[in-house]
């Protein structure tokens, strides 16, 4: 593809005449970023099975006497090691509220957390992903501040709207008022503000917007970012009369992002953060940009190599809550991506809530009141929005994922923990990368002081650690913390040694006990093939997988790759129980990776 023509005919859907002058000063940005960076490597970003991210804060762990990105450097050297190979550092950058979403300052590590050399000491040794936090900024900023007095070029970066305008279309997220009065030196304003009164959204019909986080972006780079979240794309550019989410506007600014690092960081992937229904989700992978590879299928396309699997979540606590994993296997089974170096990002938690919009098509209004119902009773917490006729609906559920999945007032220990790491299982198991949110390495409980302390229900599920506290109690062998994160990291150790969990790998559901979820992951080789069989149910169940259906006729004996056990097939017959929650990943015996 001619990426530069491609950019053109983007910045000429969105601006039209003032195109030219738009790709001049972008090509300037761009050879200057290039003169700067030119040992920056230029192989194209492709994810592999050896690819894991961790979610975390930057102050996610807290000791005295040295800053809290040294903090979590020290947590991953004794924990995980080379059990992850990427960090998403949630934004590390000065704030105003939403822990870290209201930026002040773009290009500033806040000082409670370290400085630029603490994230130039982890990219080092894990590749690291940044956030873009482009749709809006903080009130307090140096950008708006300058806006309210009507300085250049900032008193053009904002959205003005007349109160009196019927803004009933546009979709709203948040129960929180669309428009805010300002103060400004010309008189009072009302800005738009998505999310909030601090964050007030950035214009990007402006073009010079466009190129100052054009700048940024790329500066993220040179700082040491691998991937980049666009946080919130969906709703960047806004269109009165319309929803003003995922408009074809919107799409264009990540075409133009995704062409714009084709060319100076090539090594460098975007990730879209888009909380919407499956459908809509998907479509930032883009259009084709490039001829077809292997089996006709287009080598890449022209936005996101990843986009978040946001379905994933409220399926797999509806299986594990009914027990029964018929909705998500069906879903998984029309699962795929567009193109060969594209991949979901598999989670199932993460510092936001669990959206309930994207399993809006996949589960009925009943079985979504279930999950609300025992959000609720498992003391967690709903967040609503507010709908175009005034109405509200549930948005999102707001409980860490262990409570969620768990009773916490019913407390079965090694039933809760098997059964959460066999929600864990489902998600590693998936065509896709994993991205795991830090309490999920240990099985974080709710955190009612947290939400006391902030009055906002996400804190539920925003635990800060007292890292000598921590690791005192991983290191009780008794402590339910430690003996997940003990099963947890010797999971990803294997799975990363895997050639059949590699994103582009093949995958095939098996339709059988409905207790048990089956997966079937084969090698782009298909020298490596591993059967995933994950029990979903509190009860011994049977499996029977006729293997002449699968082309694993003639395979004698299976080894698990988690117990380490062998399995003999009968007849072409494999044939075992599961016991409550049992993980377990067969490989053909003949199969077994040299690394293992």
């Amino acid at each position: 593809m001619d990426y530069e023509n491609h950019i053109q005919l983007q910045l000429d859907f969105l601006y039209g005449e003032q195109t030219n002058q738009i790709m001049h000063d972008l090509r300037g940005i761009i050879t200057a970023f290039r003169s700067r960076n030119a040992d920056l490597p230029r192989e194209k970003f492709c994810p592999t099975e050896k690819d894991v991210i961790l979610i975390t804060y930057g102050d996610q762990f807290q000791s005295d006497n040295q800053s809290h990105l040294k903090s979590l450097a020290d947590f991953l050297s004794l924990y995980l090691g080379d059990a992850i190979n990427r960090i998403h550092l949630l934004p590390f950058f000065p704030y105003s509220s939403d822990d870290g979403f209201s930026v002040i300052d773009y290009k500033q590590v806040d000082q409670d957390l370290g400085s630029w050399n603490d994230i130039n000491k982890l990219s080092e040794t894990y590749q690291l992903m940044f956030d873009a936090v482009i749709n809006h900024i903080s009130k307090h900023s140096d950008w708006f501040q300058s806006y309210l007095r009507s300085e250049n070029p900032y008193k053009d970066y904002f959205i003005e709207v007349d109160p009196a305008t019927d803004l009933s279309s546009i979709f709203r997220p948040r129960e929180l008022p669309l428009l805010h009065p300002v103060d400004t030196v010309d008189g009072q304003k009302y800005v738009w503000t998505t999310f909030s009164e601090d964050q007030i959204d950035l214009g990007f019909s402006n073009p010079k917007v466009l190129l100052r986080i054009i700048e940024l972006l790329l500066f993220y780079v040179e700082n040491g970012a691998s991937l980049i979240r666009l946080d919130a794309v969906g709703y960047l550019w806004k269109v009165i009369g319309t929803s003003s989410l995922n408009l074809p506007q919107a799409h264009s600014v990540v075409k133009i992002i995704r062409a714009v690092l084709n060319i100076a960081a090539p090594n460098t992937g975007i990730i879209t953060e888009t909380n919407v229904p499956h459908d809509e989700n998907i479509k930032y992978f883009g259009e084709p940009a490039d001829g077809n590879g292997e089996e006709g299928k287009p080598r890449s396309g022209d936005e996101a190599q990843m986009v978040y699997n946001f379905s994933l979540a409220p399926l797999i606590l509806h299986t594990f809550h009914t027990e029964d994993a018929t909705v998500l296997a069906n879903w998984v089974q029309t699962l795929s991506v567009p193109f060969q170096d594209a991949a979901f990002f598999n989670f199932i938690a993460s510092h936001d809530g669990i959206g309930v919009m994207p399993a809006k098509s996949l589960l009925s209004e009943e079985q979504i009141k279930a999950l609300v119902d025992k959000t609720i009773h498992h003391g967690g917490k709903v967040s609503m929005k507010t709908n175009s006729d005034g109405t509200k609906s549930v948005y999102e559920l707001n409980i860490t994922l262990y409570d969620a999945i768990n009773n916490p007032a019913d407390q079965i220990s090694n039933l809760d923990i098997q059964r959460f790491l066999a929600s864990q299982a489902i998600m590693l198991s998936l065509a896709g990368v994993p991205g795991i949110y830090v309490h999920s390495l240990f099985g974080s409980h709710n955190c009612y002081s947290c939400l006391q302390k902030t009055g906002r229900a996400r804190s539920l599920n925003r635990e800060k650690f007292d890292l000598n506290i921590l690791i005192s109690d991983l290191e009780n062998q008794e402590n339910m913390h430690g003996l997940i994160l003990n099963q947890y990291r010797r999971i990803l150790s294997i799975r990363r040694k895997q050639p059949a969990f590699h994103p582009a790998a093949a995958q095939e559901i098996i339709h059988g006990n409905k207790q048990v979820f089956i997966l079937l992951r084969s090698s782009i080789d298909k020298a490596s093939r591993i059967l995933c069989m994950i029990n979903v149910s509190s009860q011994v169940q049977p499996v029977d997988i006729q293997l002449n259906s699968l082309g694993l006729g003639g395979v004698d004996v299976f080894y698990d790759l988690i117990s380490g056990e062998d399995f003999a097939s009968i007849n072409d017959h494999l044939q075992l129980s599961l016991n409550a929650f049992q993980i377990q990943w067969l490989t053909p015996k003949s199969e077994i990776s040299a690394s293992h």
